[in-house]
């Protein structure tokens, strides 16, 4: 393997830009390979730097910590797309190694120049336009009716930094305070799905099966593997597509495309380059984690088996509910984790470390099985108790036993 190795293991040091779950959880892939990563990270209690050991402070957008966190590693990676491409390009012409490269991880980073390339590709994707005035909103409007979707090109996340705009009234003040919007037409579509595939810089891809993600107010709340319902010939649509997307832009490491299912076919949403909370059930749920995955492909190891380890597997995000409440008075975190196993003891708990309040991604619960509806009641339901303090009646003990 060429590059820096970490001469107390001899074996690669990964540097990974942002010290938030998915560090957290691609560490522990790393311990199990061997490896050793390291985190920049803007506070010493963010997720993965309560548990990583070699974490370094600094900010993503200075070029100095950049190249701090890049000096000794054998490649650099991301667990977030907020990195200036200028910065990244400056890495690699000083002869630093970054997986997912700049040209590509653009795509991820700015929705506009994602369109753009998905156009000259003749891949499947909602119409769009670029606007910069309300003329522009509204022509668009016109054409293929409202109410139409409004996207900041860069740094929206979990359902931020998009709008739904029913009339050319309600642009102004969003194109005041953002410049340049992406709008798109409002997909009528049945759901949304999700297609994961690790590209290596040998060119080898891996695909996990497609999964079906239930959002509640742009936030993730539920994955669903593989997708119920879903044709043979859409999922291996879907699949392909995600590879030709991965080839076309050079993706090295993970790359999640989120897609909507409409009465057609499959249109691209976004892309994520890099572990992607559609993929955190393959961590139980796979042979081989997207977090493991990811390594291997930015080291250019071969990749790894996607099968599935069960015939159904659903995760449920623990997002902040009533037990992040200032006036929670109920069990405690430590107290209900114990109610969790007893209650679930076949559901796997990955708590994240973070400070608590509504709304927030603080863990997540994978459970596996061969029924989707019986399999999903269980991980939704350890779910809710974590976040609510709540047992669902359907899993709540014999009080006579």
């Amino acid at each position: 393997m060429p590059g820096a190795l970490d001469p107390r293991t001899g074996l690669p040091v990964v540097a990974m830009v942002g010290g938030g779950q998915l560090s957290r959880m691609t560490h522990q892939a790393a311990v199990a390979l061997g490896q050793s990563l390291r985190v920049l990270a803007t506070d010493p209690a963010e997720s993965a730097a309560l548990v990583t050991a070699d974490v370094q402070l600094g900010d993503h957008r200075e070029l100095a910590d950049l190249q701090r966190l890049a000096q000794g590693a054998t490649v650099l990676t991301f667990d977030h797309e907020h990195v200036p491409t200028e910065h990244l390009q400056a890495l690699v012409d000083a002869g630093h190694r970054v997986a997912p490269g700049p040209a590509a991880l653009v795509h991820a980073q700015d929705k506009l120049v994602l369109r753009r390339a998905l156009a000259a590709a003749g891949e499947p994707q909602p119409a769009w336009a670029e606007a910069r005035t309300v003329h522009d909103v509204a022509e668009f409007g016109a054409e293929v009716g409202w109410p139409v979707v409004a996207k900041t090109p860069r740094g929206g996340y979990d359902g931020k930094g998009v709008f739904v705009v029913h009339g050319p009234d309600e642009v102004a003040a969003l194109l005041e305070r953002h410049g340049t919007l992406l709008v798109e037409e409002r997909v009528p579509m049945v759901r949304e799905l999700a297609a994961q595939v690790a590209r290596s810089p040998f060119g080898q891809v891996a695909v996990w099966p497609v999964v079906e993600t239930v959002q509640r107010d742009g936030v993730c709340n539920e994955v669903l593997a593989p997708a119920p319902g879903l044709s043979d010939e859409l999922a291996t649509a879907a699949q392909e597509l995600a590879v030709r997307i991965a080839d076309s832009l050079g993706v090295v490491g993970m790359l999640a495309v989120e897609l909507f299912e409409t009465a057609d076919g499959i249109l691209v949403n976004e892309l994520a380059m890099r572990p992607h909370n559609s993929g955190h059930w393959t961590i139980e749920g796979a042979r081989t984690s997207q977090f493991e995955q990811h390594l291997r492909a930015v080291l250019d190891y071969p990749l790894g088996s996607t099968a599935m380890t069960a015939p159904v597997v659903v995760m449920a995000n623990v997002l902040g509910g009533a037990t992040a409440d200032e006036d929670w008075s109920g069990p405690g975190l430590d107290e209900r984790v114990h109610h969790l196993m007893a209650h679930w003891p076949d559901v796997k708990l990955h708590w994240y470390g973070k400070t608590q309040r509504r709304g927030r991604k603080l863990g997540h619960v994978t459970a596996l099985g061969e029924d989707v509806t019986e399999v999903r009641a269980r991980a939704v339901a350890a779910a809710r108790y974590l976040a609510d303090g709540v047992v669902d009646p359907a899993f709540a003990f014999d009080e006579e036993h």
